[in-house]
């Protein structure tokens, strides 16, 4: 190894910025080691407290006190608060980890360049190096420690809550501390009969709500756009403007209306029923009848979206195939099934999958609509038509149950991400691509 490079990289080891002071740039050493300075008067005194504070949650909560006869509140330590800040603080000690390296590898890279007896760049010049051929790098550096702070931080922060008991009413700070319980809220959620129950209902209705709404909605449009590409069809650009209108108009609307047609006692639906000598139907309030219309109203909302995007791709498949399979004298069932359906579910199988791990997570179309009623007696704090993620968001929000909201997060996230995965990876568009490359 050569001698600059070797006491280059020796210094920025010791010390951020003292390998590019060594290598004559002296502007980028000043503001590196003011940079570790600044970290280190930070975390030296402060990591002790970090480490206490993540590791324990805090050891006394808050509380009151008499003095002279008169209860005073005595503020304790609040474990959530505890746990955010050590977040920040050690990814902040990441962050700074990973500039260090960063360093010490241009320090190696520079006591190189002169030890071919290249002159190392001044200041000016590695900022207009920077600007010219690595604008696009310094400049995603602030969107990305905004994701990392802004996005990255609060799923592991949720991650961390599915490990502690964050609950109501019995560790809830200020007044209560939370404590890391491991893996028991897994294990309540999955064996504990009063929670497995719920969780083993409610999980069988959100795979079934997923693969009937994503079905229904895809062949669905697939069978409106075929019909509207048919040669005899007229005014095509009308009957495209007329069933894109469920679409256009917001889903909080249609929702909202949806949910009030349907109602069992004063809905016009209901009403139209009985005036033609039918009974009313229990729209919401039966679990079967309140399922078949969260999927009917989805379609409604989602089979405009699969019809815009088939429509696109029917009219990019080359005339010529359907030419040939004519000459061949293949019917028009052989024509759909040799061409159309395999074109199609090439070009939209990874956007299926998509739509397969939204519907899994479709929380307007269900809170709005039903609002996860009708209950049910045996499950906790959810209702017929709960998901997963409206569940989630009911034992946040109304039980402040946070640890088990947590769990079923990062179940949701296993479930969606493993199959989206698996699913692509088999798909023929995955493969074909992988072939290209």
């Amino acid at each position: 190894m050569g001698q600059h490079r070797k006491n280059a990289t020796i210094l920025s080891v010791i010390f951020m910025g003292l390998g590019q002071l060594y290598n004559r740039q002296f502007v980028k050493g000043v503001l590196l080691a003011a940079i570790e300075a600044a970290a280190l008067s930070y975390f030296i005194p402060n990591i002790k407290h970090v480490i206490w504070a993540i590791t324990t949650l805090g050891e006394k909560g808050s509380h009151f006190e008499k003095v002279k006869g008169v209860s005073r509140l005595v503020a304790g330590d609040h474990s959530i608060f505890l746990l955010v800040q050590s977040l920040i603080a050690l990814i902040a000690l990441a962050v700074v980890i990973f500039a260090y390296v960063l360093t010490v590898k241009d320090a190696f890279n520079v006591g190189k360049l002169r030890d071919e007896g290249v002159k190392p760049r001044n200041f000016a010049q590695s900022v207009r190096f920077f600007s010219e051929h690595k604008f696009a790098q310094s400049f995603l550096a602030i969107p990305g420690l905004g994701i990392l702070f802004f996005t990255i931080m609060p799923i592991i922060f949720m991650v961390l809550i599915a490990f502690t008991n964050y609950s109501s009413p019995d560790h809830t700070p200020p007044a209560k501390l939370v404590d890391w319980v491991g893996f028991d809220s897994f294990r309540q959620l999955l064996a504990l009969k009063t929670w497995s129950h719920t969780f083993y209902g409610v999980l069988t209705w959100t795979i079934i709500w997923a693969v009937l709404s994503t079905v229904t909605t895809f062949f669905g449009g697939f069978l409106v756009a075929l019909l509207i590409q048919q040669q005899g069809i007229r005014f095509k650009g009308f009957w495209r403007t007329i069933l894109i209108l469920p679409y256009a108009i917001p889903q909080l609307v249609s929702l909202l209306i949806m949910k009030n047609l349907f109602n069992g006692q004063f809905g016009p639906i209901n009403q139209y029923l009985r005036y033609f000598g039918f009974g009313g139907l229990p729209w919401l309030s039966d679990p079967f009848w309140a399922k078949v219309t969260v999927i009917i109203v989805n379609m409604w909302v989602g089979i405009p979206v699969s019809m815009l995007l088939i429509m696109g791709i029917l009219t990019s498949i080359p005339r010529d195939m359907y030419e040939a399979a004519e000459v061949d004298g293949a019917s028009a069932f052989q024509k759909f099934r040799i061409i159309t359906l395999p074109m199609v579910m090439f070009s939209t199988t990874p956007i299926l999958i998509a739509q397969f791990a939204g519907n899994i997570n479709n929380f307007n179309a269900i809170f709005l609509l039903t609002g996860g009623s009708p209950p049910v007696g045996k499950y906790q704090y959810a209702g017929a038509t709960d998901l997963l993620v409206t569940w989630l968001y009911k034992l946040t929000l109304s039980q402040n149950k946070y640890n088990m909201a947590s769990a079923i997060g990062i179940i949701i996230f296993l479930i969606v991400a493993s199959f989206s995965i698996w699913n692509y990876r088999r798909s023929r568009s995955y493969k074909e691509e992988d072939m290209i490359q």
